[in-house]
This record gives C-alpha cells, sequence and structure tokens, in this order.
C-alpha cells in the first residue's frame, strides 16, 4: 500500500528488517531443531514475536529470558539461543536493496532508517551489515524505549532528521500497522514487498 504523493519527498525513512536485511528467527532453530515443525512451533509457541517485541522496547535479552526459561526449561538451550546466536537469523540482505540503496545515495538522496530492533544487538547487526552504513542515521527503537507503531517514535524519527514537515518524508516498512501509523502523522508511505515493487515507486514519485 502506498498513498498518493502530492509532492516528491526529499527524505526517505526506511524499516530495516524484512526490507533491507533478511532477518527471519526460524533460519537460526531450523538449525537446532529437528523438523521444520519443532522449529514453526517453537517460534510461534515460545520464543515468539510478542515476546521479541519487549527486547526492541530496550528490555536486556537476558532478563527477558528468565521467565521463558522458568516456564520452558527443556528449551532453555534454545531460549538463550536468541542471544547468542542473534546474528544466524540473518542471511545478508532481501534481493535488490544493495543496489537500489546505492544509487540512492549516489543521488544525494537524504536516507534514513527507523528499525525495530534491541540496542544491544544494534552494533553487531550493523557491523555484520555494513549497508546500513549508507544510511545517514538508524534511529533504533531499543535505544529510544519505544517501539514502531507507537506514534512517539516517528516524532523522534522527525527529530533525529532535522524536523522537516511529514509529508516531505517517504516511510518504507513491510508491516502495514507501522506504515498506517505513519500515514496517519502526514507521512507519505510505501508497503514494502519487493525491492523491485519499491523501485518502481519511487520512479513514480520522481526520486529516481
Amino acid at each position: 500500500m502506498a498513498n498518493r504523493a502530492v509532492t516528491t519527498p526529499t527524505f526517505l525513512l526506511l524499516d530495516l528488517g524484512k526490507v533491507v536485511v533478511d532477518w527471519d528467527p526460524l533460519r537460526l532453530y531450523r538449525t537446532i531443531f529437528a523438523t521444520e515443525q519443532e522449529a514453526r512451533q517453537f517460534c510461534s509457541e515460545v520464543c515468539t514475536l510478542d515476546w521479541h517485541t519487549e527486547h526492541d522496547r530496550g528490555i536486556p535479552m537476558a532478563e527477558n529470558a528468565e521467565p521463558l526459561i522458568e516456564r520452558y526449561p527443556e528449551y532453555e538451550h534454545a531460549i538463550r539461543a536468541w542471544r547468542t546466536r542473534w546474528l544466524d537469523m540473518f542471511n545478508g540482505y532481501i534481493t535488490g536493496m544493495p543496489e537500489l540503496v546505492r544509487e540512492l545515495r549516489a543521488q544525494a538522496v537524504e536516507m534514513f532508517a527507523l528499525t525495530n530492533l534491541p540496542a544491544e544487538v544494534a552494533t553487531a547487526t550493523f557491523d555484520a551489515h555494513p549497508l546500513i552504513k549508507e544510511f545517514q542515521d538508524v534511529i533504533v527503537s531499543g535505544a529510544e524505549g519505544v517501539v514502531k507503531p507507537n506514534p512517539k517514535i516517528y516524532q523522534i524519527a522527525l527529530q533525529r532528521m532535522g524536523r522537516p514537515d511529514p509529508g516531505s518524508v517517504l516511510f518504507v516498512d513491510d508491516r502495514y500497522e507501522n506504515v498506517e501509523a505513519a500515514r496517519k502523522l502526514g507521512f507519505q508511505t510505501h508497503l514494502f514487498e519487493s525491492a523491485e515493487d519499491l523501485r518502481a515507486h519511487l520512479r513514480e514519485i520522481r526520486i529516481l
């Protein structure tokens, strides 16, 4: 979903996970459990995305693991792996995004990132994915203590970008609720599906 652009935006604000970098917890847990079913069940019932959101909000991973280990002691190793093997959840970049990001930077497009990400793994994540350093700044939810789609984090992003009018910013995210929250605040928006689709939208609104 993209809202109709009235003017060509002068800023891009992109999500990272599943937009720029290929992040999927199942990738790790397929190496820990014997079957696909066991890995999927673990991620849907034990280390869920709702549980992980507390890390994105700033709760230390080790602290958040303890109640889960008390509840599921048989999974202690797998639960702790969420932190100790964090980078094993990644597989490089989303197809086509490195080329698109570098093309945009070559054209001096103002590019920022807004990501739900635990602060304690941010540096390691950025070091493992140097493309992220092409962005002028990255707003990390865990460092700010608030996650998308809370309107507060979009206001923080605007402050870090120099307080532009929201209508001059194109926000790109793979989750509808995050895109909708930005749209309600006046941002131009695009619901990410692929680099090819995003490129087509950027051409439509005359950024490319």
